[in-house]
């Protein structure tokens, strides 16, 4: 059996309108992963193994939850938003969001467009981004153990649509509910790979860190 913990990086930059600028975690984000590393020591801190993409806000999420990371793999980086968004702008005139409530209308038709290949000149198809995140889950689930995979919200999206067969209109709605640094789990057993929780955020249950259950 092989239980795999996915945890999404803690808030980054959200007031970024690029890759890069995005790339880098709030003092929030960092609190937050340091939250969920107190909690996983106090309850299973045990890992056989921990991945996380090449992205700085993951790799720093791990650290700062206090994990040494086994192996950055690229495949667990994120999809490229920003490029997404602009290519949805310059190529159907649907402009970028202004705030979160612009968002949770912005990203299913990024993604609705992206999964119909109607979006020109972007870092990746989708169907390219969808191969490398199931290829690396399926990896990880012929690997015994249990494995925390610190990543990002569409690579764990993906993940579930993987995992539960999601229609892609299915797996957008997935991501927008994702919080940063929360705790999802599959288990490949009996050569089927499950979902045992999702979006767990144990460690920001307190009333003192209601402020600190952030989706961007």
């Amino acid at each position: 059996m092989s239980e795999i913990i996915l945890v999404r990086h803690g808030q980054a930059n959200s007031h970024a309108t690029d890759e890069a600028g995005y790339d880098r975690l709030s003092d929030l984000g960092r609190a937050q992963a340091g939250w969920l590393g107190a909690h996983l020591r106090a309850t299973n801190p045990h890992f056989d193994r921990v991945l996380t993409g090449t992205l700085h806000r993951q790799a720093d999420t791990a650290r700062a939850m206090g994990y040494d990371i086994t192996t950055q793999d690229p495949r667990l980086n994120e999809l490229s938003y920003f490029a997404l968004a602009h290519a949805l702008e310059a190529q159907h005139g649907i402009p970028a969001p202004r705030d979160a409530t612009e968002f949770a209308t912005h990203l299913p038709q990024v993604i609705d467009h992206w999964t119909r290949d109607r979006l020109e000149d972007i870092p990746e198809r989708f169907t390219d981004f969808a191969d490398r995140i199931t290829a690396a889950i399926d990896e990880i689930c012929h690997t015994p153990g249990r494995t925390l995979v610190v990543t990002s919200g569409g690579v764990i999206g993906m993940a579930l649509r993987h995992a539960l067969g999601l229609e892609n209109g299915g797996m957008a709605k997935i991501m927008l509910q994702i919080m940063n640094s929360s705790l999802h789990r599959l288990e490949f057993v009996h050569d089927m790979l499950m979902v045992g929780a999702f979006n767990a955020t144990p460690h920001l249950d307190l009333p003192d860190r209601a402020h600190a259950r952030t989706f961007v």
